[in-house]
């Protein structure tokens, strides 16, 4: 039947005076099969005869509602058809329609296919502009008719009696529009079709704004205050739309907040080298997940850098956690400060200072809840021996945190606390101020160490010489690791330790110049390997593309925690001849000749020519007092000579038996042992205490098995500090344990604990490691506790986020979801808990890996497991995994492939065509799933937006994050209720908790597009935001899947 045809029939069912079921039961006669009257646009045109007249037909009008009422109409067609009724003039049709409108505007819904849904919301849409119009138009006639301009915006005086006839039957149009307007708007479940229709089409939005203008404009002149207060309202309620999904509840009235504390405990301690723009990303995703008030947030900041201060042992640790403190925090808080998202930190401008950093600041003073006591600032005081709050007050103001005025007031209110002076620390200079004064001189280093200085290398040599006086190095070190100069500072020194390679007719005085700067700078190099990594040299290949010698060494030759070396390799005896000239030079009376001599060949030669030397002594050769000649002609001018041939004795020694080992140890004292000659070159002291230093470091290991020492023990100081945690004759899983219980119970992470616990990460493994510390979660009952130690192990788990997101989500949570044994396990507290716990480690891991954000530490533990993980997850998609759980067939896989490739014609974007996809999602048939493999099901069960977004599938996080929710799915679809359904309501509360939205770049973009009407069956999903907050509005079938599950709500 076309539209002309529909016309002649509402004509001649007027003419005739048909009833309306009479009416219906002709027009249904005629009308062609296969066709919906939505389709042939009868609302419309029912509406459009109805509408003829100044007032409405009653009897077509009477055919529309019999049409409403028999479904024979959807309400999107009505509400469209309605929409483009805009003669407001006529009030008594512009009545009828506000009348059909309240037939079904309390109960809106859609239960047909997706398309369906997504016309609801743009009719939904038409109708609030509609309205907002009609509402406008009323409020400007009467303004004509009181008289009053529109710019006017105080009311006008009451009309007389006479002319406010009119106004009155304006202002009950007025106020009718208003109260339909507000009984739409005011319903959670219309704002979020609407917002989907915004996001649909973006210019239909703009017909908003505009009535909203307009019926501003119009406000000021209604006499009724009442009614302009519910307009005004009505009118925010309108704008509001857009911002739905940014507005939050109220946080949790928490006081303390251990993850925060735990994280920059954790990043001061082991991280001082990263980035600050991770370190800032990491902070505001803690924020951001858990809520936390902006002055608490930097308030726990500075409690932990004041902890770490009191806590850290003396030598390098405390001159690292000075320079965190004092140099790098500061310059994190002006990055949360200019942070660019809307949940920024919002620390204020100087001229504004009444928020978060001051607000921080003053509660270390004023011993709010929850407190920084003056107990606590006294100690920071006495340890580094200097007001360290007005210190960091100071750095604060010098990057504009801060006003002059407020920083004067704050620094005054510790003005009277006690310095805790004495005689003995009277002259010692604080750290924090070295520290400070420590990174302008490094700029100026590097800039020095840049120069060219083949012509006259002494002036740079007296520079080097001063860096190694006292704990100059250390100091320099630190505030060039705090302020991410270190690494070019290594590579630098690299450069410089190749400069002695060229030499060409030199005499005494500058080939003794040339061994001192290579020997400092292999010594400084060395000292920065075992102070903050090796990972720092070795993260980025030479600038020339050729290797140098100290890379090639570190590499090959030099001990360190957790790496073993073979002490026959090739690379500890180049060339035979070398060595055995060496080995004569070593042991011939005469002294050691520094012309022309290369130091490179000579480091390397030096392992070879110790082999000869330890087996002539064995075999009785040579004497005890020949090798003492022999190692102090090896470390008596040049010191790296000797840390080679520790290095390699080193090695050699973890090859022997307990029995074996007693002369290549008394060696290694003796290399160790200074000379005091007349005869040694320049700075030599200065260079022994360094060689010593990284000797010990070198030698720890093999000296704790046979429980000998290098050196008499120090009473109070630890030699090497954070060595040797782990309690001796105790399973780790015990330390562990226990260890883990302490930190419970004391409520926070210290540094000590932090090693302790990458200590056993090292020992124990990933999966043991996460596994374990689960176990220890799943044992709390008590909420309270189990929130407090979701915090701490999300802190603990930080040591290697990566990889232990990877074990958790991949294999653990998995391992619960799939096994009835585990799933008890999994109840509340502690199954809500490890919800919160798995969303947090997902959203942190996501966030970091998508930015290339893994620390060093992070990343020399990725390559070292990365084959691992291949084996569990394979790559290549054909070997069989160890996770047979979320693996797709390849039959599946292929047909996943060819569909996103037609993704266009299965899904047009013109919405005209008919769509394959939506023809599977419009099903209403429950399709029967097994709790098993979500590799058995169907390709549309399992399309996500991540694949229309064509994310990299074989990154193994976000394999492992695909598949997870695909076993959620299928525990959605399957007919088996109990913890493990509850666990997964928990985990999608926990994402929308957390503010996740479904789009790109978020984790939710991994979850099945079917998964949204599986999650809105439970009780607790069943919310409107809670769709708008997993669905991925930004594609064409994320809004539909949306509008779908919205509509049957």
């Amino acid at each position: 039947m076309k539209v002309v045809n529909l016309k002649q029939a509402i004509l001649q069912a007027w003419k005739e005076r048909w009833s309306d079921y009479q009416w219906a039961i002709n027009i249904k006669r005629n009308c062609p099969k296969g066709v919906t009257w939505d389709y042939l646009n009868l609302a419309e045109a029912l509406m459009e005869q109805a509408m003829i007249g100044p007032s409405p037909n009653p009897l077509i009008l009477s055919y529309l509602k019999y049409a409403i009422s028999s479904q024979m109409v959807s309400y999107s067609s009505v509400l469209t058809a309605m929409s483009k009724f805009d003669d407001f003039s006529r009030e008594l049709c512009v009545k009828s329609l506000l009348e059909i409108m309240d037939m079904f505007s309390h109960r809106l819904s859609c239960h047909g296919k997706a398309e369906e849904c997504i016309g609801l919301c743009r009719s939904l849409l038409c109708v609030v502009v509609w309205l907002l119009q009609g509402c406008a138009f009323y409020c400007e006639r009467l303004r004509e008719q009181q008289g009053a301009p529109a710019s006017q915006g105080v009311p006008a005086p009451s009309p007389s009696p006479g002319p406010g006839a009119g106004a009155g039957a304006g202002e009950a149009s007025l106020k009718a529009c208003q109260e339909r307007l507000e009984s739409l708007i005011k319903s959670i479940k219309n704002r979020a079709l609407i917002y989907i229709a915004r996001v649909e089409e973006q210019a239909s939005w703009t017909n908003v704004e505009q009535a909203l203008v307009k019926l501003t404009e119009n406000l000021g002149s209604l006499t009724n205050h009442t009614l302009r207060t519910k307009l005004e309202e009505s009118a925010a309620l309108v704008k509001s739309i857009p911002q739905m999904l940014s507005v939050q509840s109220d946080p949790p009235v928490l006081t303390s907040f251990p993850s925060v504390h735990a994280f920059v405990m954790l990043e001061g301690t082991m991280n001082l080298t990263g980035d600050t723009q991770p370190l800032v990303e990491q902070l505001m995703m803690i924020k951001r997940m858990q809520r936390i008030p902006a002055p608490l947030f930097v308030l726990e900041i500075w409690k932990a850098c004041f902890t770490g201060l009191i806590e850290s042992p003396e030598g390098t640790e405390e001159l690292k956690w000075t320079a965190f403190t004092f140099l790098k925090i500061p310059q994190v808080l002006l990055r949360l400060k200019k942070y660019p998202q809307s949940d920024k930190v919002q620390l204020q401008t100087p001229h504004q200072q009444t928020h978060c950093t001051t607000w921080g600041s003053s509660e270390f003073l004023n011993f709010a809840t929850p407190p920084i006591s003056s107990e606590t600032l006294d100690k920071a005081d006495q340890r580094c021996n200097c007001d360290c709050l007005s210190l960091l007050l100071q750095e604060c103001n010098k990057l504009g945190l801060l006003s002059d005025s407020n920083t004067a007031n704050l620094t005054a209110k510790r003005e009277f606390a006690p310095r805790l002076k004495t005689a003995e620390n009277a002259n010692i200079q604080p750290n924090p101020g070295l520290i400070l004064r420590a990174e302008p001189t490094v700029t100026n280093i590097l800039k020095t160490v840049d120069a060219d200085h083949s012509k006259s290398p002494e002036g740079l040599l007296g520079v080097l010489g001063h860096m190694l006086s006292g704990k100059s190095l250390d100091l320099l070190l630190a505030a060039a690791a705090a302020t991410g100069k270190l690494k070019s500072f290594a590579r630098k020194f690299i450069k410089l330790n190749e400069f002695p390679k060229h030499m060409s007719g030199e005499g005494s005085k500058s080939a003794s110049v040339r061994a001192l700067l290579f020997d400092i700078s292999f010594l400084m190099l060395c000292h920065v390997v075992q102070t903050y990594g090796s990972e720092l040299i070795l993260s980025e290949p030479s600038p020339s593309g050729e290797v140098p010698f100290f890379e090639t060494w570190l590499q090959t030759c030099m001990p360190e925690e957790g790496k073993t070396l073979n002490p026959d390799h090739p690379c500890f005896r180049p060339e035979s001849g070398k060595v055995e000239s060496l080995v004569a030079l070593l042991n011939s009376a005469s002294e050691m000749k520094l012309v022309q001599m290369k130091w490179h060949e000579i480091c390397l030669n030096t392992p070879g020519a110790i082999l000869e030397v330890l087996n002539a002594w064995e075999n009785g050769v040579l004497s005890v007092e020949n090798v003492q000649k022999i190692t102090d002609n090896i470390k008596g001018k040049v010191c790296s000579m000797g840390i080679c041939a520790v290095a390699w004795l080193v090695a050699h020694v973890r090859m022997l038996g307990l029995d074996e080992r007693e002369k290549p140890q008394t060696m290694i004292r003796q290399l160790m042992t200074p000379m005091y000659g007349e005869n040694t070159l320049q700075f030599y002291n200065e260079r022994v205490v360094i060689m010593t230093s990284i000797m010990e470091h070198m030698c720890a290991d093999v000296f704790q098995q046979t429980a000998l020492s290098l050196r008499p023990p120090v009473e109070g100081q630890d030699t090497i500090p954070y060595r040797n945690l782990l309690p001796p004759r105790q399973p780790i899983h015990e330390a562990l344990h226990s260890q883990f219980r302490d930190v419970l119970n004391k409520g926070w992470l210290d540094s000590r604990a932090l090693h302790l616990f990458e200590n056993l990460l090292n020992m124990g493994g990933v999966f043991w490691f996460t596994n374990n510390l689960v176990k220890e979660l799943l044992k709390e009952t008590r909420k309270e506790w189990a929130l407090r130690v979701v915090e701490l192990l999300y802190a603990i788990f930080c040591l290697d986020s990566q990889q232990i997101t990877l074990t958790l989500l991949g294999t653990i949570l998995p391992n619960l979801l799939t096994d009835p044994a585990h799933w008890h396990s999994l109840a509340d507290p502690p199954g809500k808990a490890l919800a919160k716990l798995s969303v947090w480690c997902a959203l942190s891991a996501y966030s970091s890996h998508h930015k290339g954000q893994a620390s060093a530490r992070q990343r020399k533990r990725q390559r070292e497991d990365i084959e691992d993980y291949n084996s569990l997850f394979p790559l290549d998609d054909t070997q069989p995994s160890k996770l047979i759980v979320c693996q797709a067939s390849a039959r599946q896989r292929k047909r996943q492939r060819e569909d996103i490739e037609d993704y266009n014609s299965l899904f047009p974007l013109d919405d005209t065509q008919p769509s394959k996809l939506m023809r599977l999602l419009s099903s209403n048939e429950d399709e029967p799933v097994m709790l098993s493999s979500p590799g058995d099901r169907t390709m549309s069960s399992s399309l996500s937006a991540s694949q229309l977004h064509a994310v990299n599938m074989r990154d193994p996080l976000n394999r492992v994050l695909a598949n997870l929710f695909l076993l959620i799915s299928s525990i959605l679809a399957s007919k088996t209720a109990g913890p493990h359904t509850q666990f997964v309501q928990s985990f999608m509360e926990e994402c929308v908790e957390c503010l996740e939205q479904g789009s790109r770049g978020s984790i939710l973009q991994f979850m099945p597009f079917t998964m949204v009407s599986e999650l809105v069956k439970l009780p607790a999903l069943a919310k409107p935001k809670v769709v708008l907050s997993i669905s991925d509005l930004t594609l064409p079938l994320g809004r539909r899947v949306a509008a779908k599950a919205i509509s049957a709500l």
